[in-house]
């Protein structure tokens, strides 16, 4: 179940990370792979700044951590793709 859980919220922070950042447009594999992805730098980005909390351990704080990551993910995968054309 909690492997379910899991894609079920890196579907949604990839999805939700998608309206914060234009990219083009993906499919559910691509959005639950970024929010996985988002995750775990928005996770290690949060204990970086030292933002720790009951909060965080929730699963909207999850969700808002793994969008975090995402967008910032996506935000580097732009620019990687601008500096190649």
């Amino acid at each position: 179940m909690d492997i379910i859980l899991t894609l079920l919220f890196g579907a949604i922070a990839g999805w939700l990370s998608g309206f914060f950042v234009f990219k083009a447009k993906s499919g559910l594999l691509w959005n639950i792979i970024i929010g996985l992805l988002g995750g775990f730098v928005g996770g290690w980005l949060l204990r970086l700044l030292g933002a720790s909390g009951s909060f965080w351990t929730q699963w909207y704080g999850q969700i808002i951590c793994a969008v975090i990551g995402a967008v910032i993910l996506l935000w580097i995968w732009n620019a990687i793709k601008k500096l190649l054309k």
